[in-house]
């Protein structure tokens, strides 16, 4: 997409070109080719061609409310969102007003208008204007409306379905990347976890806080390795990852750590893709709380509304220059979002000199399924 700037890119510079082009090309269009219809004053075609642009121009505007309304009004509210009834009734009712408000402005506007200029103010009224002729005036602003608003339709569907086409490209081989660079760094999983399971065994009597932590880390590891090459996961195994990693991380902080942590209660349903919210917590300890030697703090607050979770991670940090600095980790986490979450994220980071705040809404996805048949039918899944 970066390959074709002037088609693809949001900046305004670009959107501008393209959104003039495509109207300079319909005026231009829409005036030669009404040039060519028979002119009631007797006119030829390079008589009747000035006026024609300029009827093109007025009529333009009309068809330029529908196109509008059609590309940023019904296809992302309604026809994205498969809700194909409510889009016929509004494409219906756009394209009968269109009709109408191009019949006025031909009654009210252009046609006076081209009477003004070709006799020179002389007294413009229409003889026998009837009901037959304004429905004439809808039968033709609705020919041209049609046209117009179809292929804006039809370009921003298609840049749609692109755009999306390429996204999934992108996330497929960022995927990938990811469990090459996995599969690089990981133990054989067999060898990890059995050697954990015998140091988990023999600690069990001998220390149980160290048992207890082998334990953590066992079943993170087996998240990381085994979830997290899933492409989505219940939402409560990922808050329990947090809560198993918050714990590990506060056993060696002792009472010095103060936690203020609010969970939902009832998460079933809602689906995240995995270690989406991990590498946050990760930041906190790894570049906040760490160096915060004489009161280390972290407060903890999730919360779920309908299909909406909004997540907010304060941590304190030192005073010093150069701390507090998000790592790799949220970069990865943010370019994720992008991809996983287009148009359905909020992330907001703050980070002042005393404190690090992030701010995060989601629409998750919702399932029914059990969490085997989650990690074996991601296509059944349908999103918020």
């Amino acid at each position: 997409m970066e390959h074709y700037p002037f088609i693809f890119s949001n900046q305004p510079k670009y959107r501008i070109a393209r959104h003039v082009a495509f109207w300079g090309f319909w005026w231009l269009f829409q005036g030669f080719l009404y040039a060519f219809l028979p002119s009631p004053l007797g006119m030829t075609y390079g008589q009747r061609l000035p006026y024609s642009m300029l009827q093109s121009v007025l009529y333009m505007i009309d068809h330029i409310f529908l196109a509008y309304s059609l590309m940023y009004f019904v296809i992302p509210v309604y026809l994205l969102r498969g809700r194909y009834l409510a889009t016929g009734i509004w494409v219906l009712v756009l394209f009968i007003a269109t009709g109408v408000l191009s019949a006025v402005t031909d009654r009210f506007i252009a046609s006076p208008l081209v009477y003004y200029l070709k006799f020179k103010g002389f007294p413009y009224f229409i003889q026998g204007y009837s009901w037959d002729t304004f429905c004439t005036g809808i039968t033709a602003g609705l020919r041209g409306g049609i046209t117009i608003g179809g292929q804006a339709a039809a370009i921003k569907l298609m840049k749609h379905w692109y755009v999306k086409q390429q996204r999934n490209l992108e996330l497929k081989k960022e995927n990938i990347e990811s469990q090459l660079q996995l599969l690089k760094a990981q133990v054989h999983p067999h060898f990890l976890f059995n050697t954990l399971n015998n140091i988990y065994s023999y600690t069990q009597n001998t220390s149980p806080v160290a048992s207890h932590l082998v334990m953590g880390l066992s079943e993170m590891l087996r998240y990381m390795l085994y979830e997290g090459s899933q492409p989505w996961v219940p939402l409560a195994k990922e808050i329990k990852m947090i809560e198993e990693y918050i714990s590990l991380e506060q056993v060696r902080y002792g009472n010095k750590l103060e936690l203020h942590i609010d969970l939902p209660e009832d998460s079933r349903g809602l689906l995240i893709a995995p270690l989406m919210l991990l590498p946050f917590a990760e930041n906190c300890f790894k570049h906040g709380t760490s160096n915060v030697l004489e009161h280390p703090w972290l407060s903890l607050q999730i919360g779920i509304q309908g299909n909406t979770m909004t997540m907010k991670l304060v941590n304190g940090k030192p005073l010093s220059p150069g701390n507090g600095k998000p790592g790799i980790g949220i970069a990865n986490v943010r370019k994720r979002l992008e991809l996983i979450y287009p148009g359905r994220h909020e992330l907001v980071i703050t980070n002042d000199p005393d404190v690090f705040i992030v701010n995060l809404r989601l629409e998750l996805t919702r399932s029914e399924m059990t969490e085997e048949e989650v990690s074996h039918k991601p296509l059944l899944l349908s999103h918020a």
